[in-house]
């Protein structure tokens, strides 16, 4: 596995991938690798000649409150693991590589990204799709892989790789949780015992949005506000919303759309703040 830390010389590579007719897929992470991260790893080198695992803490999709400073960061253990994964370069730039002194521009997908995760974080999605299309302009790839358990970026994503004619696939994998149903996150190394333990409550409301539905419920409020009383039997300290969403359009939705509904849900344990969803049919 190579490591290249500047965008010149990754440049060259992915143009010397381009010119031998070489599938160049691309996973796109910020690092304090974990197996959800290594199951889109593995997924790209099934479906790929080239894999390009990214790492970049970036600090353009962290409002000023937030974690930027205290995100979890182990070179050397992602370096281990991107190689056990499958993955054959391995860019991390700098800072300033991404991010000039005299940078000014960003890339902006309106309207849907100011709900949910937008309204909570105003400025994240901002720094997500810029971040995200200067990877994709650099490598070039003809695959991207990313996790739906960040569901709403993922959308955004291919919103933008749609309006703006990148070349390049987005496929989005199915989420990988531990095995206490806790959705797999590298901010999940923030969680006390303790507040381990408690989020477990999130998976669980999702499941019993799931059953209500297949059992025939349709009624939107009644699903969320029971799955609300689930949640706080674990005793959060705030629940930012659990909402209903219709997937193709990435809509806020209070009747059940068709063929599917997507459930998302975010909730604070402590000072970690931690996202999930599911997936569910409409029989």
């Amino acid at each position: 596995m190579e490591i290249i830390r500047s965008v010149p010389e990754m440049r060259r590579a992915s143009a010397g991938f381009a010119g031998k007719g070489r599938v160049v897929g691309i996973v796109p992470t910020m690092g304090y690798l974990h197996d959800g991260h290594v199951s889109l790893i593995r997924h790209a080198r099934s479906t790929s000649d080239v894999v390009i695992t990214t790492i970049f803490v970036n600090p353009a999709q962290f409002g000023p409150s937030e974690d930027f400073d205290r995100y979890p960061r182990d070179f050397e253990r992602d370096e281990r693991t991107a190689r056990d994964a499958g993955t054959d370069i391995l860019f991390a730039p700098g800072r300033e590589e991404m991010y000039p002194e005299d940078y000014r521009t960003f890339v902006v997908t309106e309207g849907v990204s100011t709900i949910l995760e937008g309204e909570f974080r105003p400025t994240h999605f901002r720094g997500v799709t810029t971040v995200v299309a200067k990877l994709l302009n650099i490598t070039r790839p003809e695959k991207a892989m990313f996790g739906q358990k960040d569901a709403q970026q993922a959308f955004i994503v291919q919103r933008m790789v749609r309006d703006l004619n990148f070349d390049t696939e987005v496929v989005v994998r199915p989420i990988v949780r531990e095995a206490d149903g806790i959705a797999m996150s590298s901010r999940n190394a923030y969680l006390s015992k303790d507040e381990r333990g408690r989020a477990t409550v999130l998976y669980a409301s999702l499941q019993y949005a799931a059953r209500s539905v297949a059992a025939g419920e349709r009624d939107t409020k009644k699903i969320a506000s029971e799955m609300r009383s689930m949640v706080n039997t674990g005793r959060p300290e705030q629940i930012d919303y659990i909402s209903f969403i219709d997937p193709e359009r990435f809509a806020i939705v209070s009747e059940l759309p068709r063929p599917s509904v997507l459930v998302a849900l975010a909730v604070r344990f402590g000072r970690t703040r931690l996202i999930d969803n599911i997936m569910i049919d409409i029989p």
